[in-house]
């Protein structure tokens, strides 16, 4: 049975952790799964993320609906159109007062990934969570091809642990923490004019991807199958 959200929800790494691992918009979409203690495992459709939430929470903020998700059908050449409200979404995020927030999805304050995924989500493309997945999920293209609405990820030989989105003459918008220099969103460079933070983050350079799909969930996978 789908449910959906009427207020931004919090989804914990743990039920015993307040550690935040992601967090759900109105109007997104969850499933329910088993309960322990005060929290209550559910997975988000649109991503098949999954995370521990509050019952109190559950309770207040969301609802049951006799809706199904339907999650958009979109191809490199529907996703194009779509590219300049990606970076659009990214810079307005960039001139609000915010910080970097471990988990943060909905604004004002976002991680890297969840900046990057709730920029697409904005132009009604969906892109798994977390950065490695992101990485994972675009089609890979070498740098020198890099146009506006692509993805740079920055990590470590094993492990893509940050992303940003390029948006051309060698400029990338990104959220990165204190840790790195900046505590929230900013534009660096891959090019000679890197500056500290683009240099710290140059150092951890993995590559870049295309978005040629918009994110199908495991389950429509399997229902169409």
């Amino acid at each position: 049975m789908p449910y959906r959200c009427q207020a931004t929800l919090n989804l914990y790494e743990s039920p015993t952790s307040d550690r935040l691992a992601t967090q759900a918009r109105a109007g997104r979409w969850l499933y329910p799964g088993q309960k322990q203690g005060e929290r209550l495992l559910v997975t988000l459709a649109e991503d098949d993320y999954a995370g521990w939430v509050e019952v109190a929470d559950w309770a207040r903020q969301v609802v049951v609906t006799d809706e199904t998700y339907d999650p958009p059908q979109l191809n490199r050449a529907a996703i194009i159109p779509r590219l300049p409200l990606v970076i659009n979404f990214a810079i307005q995020a960039m001139g609000q007062p915010h910080v970097y927030r471990w988990g943060g999805t909905v604004g004002p304050d976002y991680d890297c990934s969840g900046l990057v995924q709730a920029a697409f989500a904005e132009a009604g493309i969906w892109l798994p969570r977390d950065a490695y997945q992101q990485e994972a999920f675009v089609m890979p293209i070498a740098a020198e091809a890099l146009a506006p609405g692509d993805l740079v990820f920055f990590g470590t030989p094993e492990r893509a642990t940050h992303v940003g989105i390029y948006l051309g003459q060698q400029q990338y918008i990104h959220c990165s923490g204190k840790d790195q220099g900046r505590n929230g969103i900013g534009v660096d460079s891959l090019g000679p004019d890197r500056g500290p933070i683009g240099e710290t983050y140059w150092r951890q350079w993995r590559g870049a991807g295309r978005v040629v799909a918009s994110y199908q969930p495991q389950a429509y996978r399997r229902a169409s199958c």
